[in-house]
């Protein structure tokens, strides 16, 4: 039976305008590249979750779960199966004591939608990570970070779900958090809600921070341009997008995928690049920084599909 069969067979308690087949996933990806997935469901909530999860299992259908599309490489042949975009959303403030707090954060949350709260409601703590694109769960499972600050610094706990639909809850030292890692890059789980812990701040010195660090963002990386974000992964004793500028790569391309010139960190979509230029683009890259250095480099981008 063709998966389309069997979802319209299952009765599905999710609305069908969330039900996707055939789905380009470059409408979905911040590097507007991706060929099309078989079925992309739009997930709300943790019982939506555990359904289509049960119905995966049950058919044998292979399960792929993206945020916001915004640190991921979709292959031009797509992705086959099921895709899960997860938008469990909300976020809930405790207040500890005077000074400090615990909020909850759904796994779809934006994380500049929730920076903003935060500024609202004057809570410190998350001003060098609130420019970061992309959606909590990601920013948790790859322990995303900048200006010095990692999601591990902030996280108390993390509420998944195994892809057999049972519920598990991580505390700050079993996620296992390394520099772009978790224990969720190991194991498969969902992550449908997180906890932080946030101090009470004053408003304007937050404020100063988060405009800074947005300029130092729109200055130095080219958000002109759709990209995955960083690329690469910074070195243990070097830093990446150096060893690629010293070695002549800013402005190299393969079709429309090419180094920023901007930022040598960064691979960019000039306009209709594919998957197979910028995997081209990334090994030229990496072939020329051995070449010179003798160092490896790593993705920090995920690529994803068949």
């Amino acid at each position: 039976m063709e998966l389309k069969e069997i979802i319209k067979k299952a009765n599905l308690e999710i609305p069908e305008d969330r039900i996707l087949f055939n789905e380009p996933m470059k409408k979905y990806t911040s590097f507007k590249i991706g060929g099309p997935a078989e079925c992309l469901i739009k997930i709300e909530n943790k019982e939506e979750l555990k359904e289509i999860l049960s119905l995966a299992n049950e058919n044998d259908i292979p399960v792929t779960v993206i945020g916001n599309g915004s640190n991921v490489l979709v292959l031009d042949e797509g992705i086959p199966g099921i895709t899960l975009m997860i938008k469990i959303e909300g976020i809930s403030i405790q207040t500890l004591d005077d000074k400090k707090f615990t909020v909850k954060v759904g796994a779809g949350e934006k994380i500049a939608k929730v920076g903003r709260m935060f500024l609202n409601n004057s809570l410190t703590g998350f001003e060098e990570i609130s420019g970061i694109p992309g959606t909590f769960g990601g920013a948790v499972r790859m322990n995303a970070g900048a200006h010095g600050k990692e999601m591990k610094d902030i996280v108390k706990n993390v509420t998944c779900m195994d892809y057999s639909g049972n519920e598990k809850i991580f505390n700050n030292s079993e996620m296992k958090f390394e520099y772009r890692r978790s224990i969720l890059k190991e194991e498969k789980y969902i992550v449908t809600e997180v906890e932080i812990k946030l101090e009470k701040g004053n408003t304007e010195e937050i404020k100063a921070k988060m405009d800074e660090y947005a300029k130092f963002r729109k200055e130095k990386q080219p958000l002109e341009y759709p990209s995955a974000g960083s690329t690469f992964k910074r070195g243990e004793d070097f830093i990446t997008a150096k060893l690629i500028d010293e070695a002549g790569l800013k402005g190299y391309s393969v079709g429309d995928a090419e180094v920023s010139i901007k930022h040598a960190g960064f691979i960019i979509n000039k306009g209709n690049a594919t998957a197979k230029d910028v995997l081209e683009l990334v090994n030229k890259v990496k072939e020329e920084v051995y070449k010179k250095f003798q160092k490896k480099i790593e993705l920090e981008v995920e690529v994803i599909g068949k």
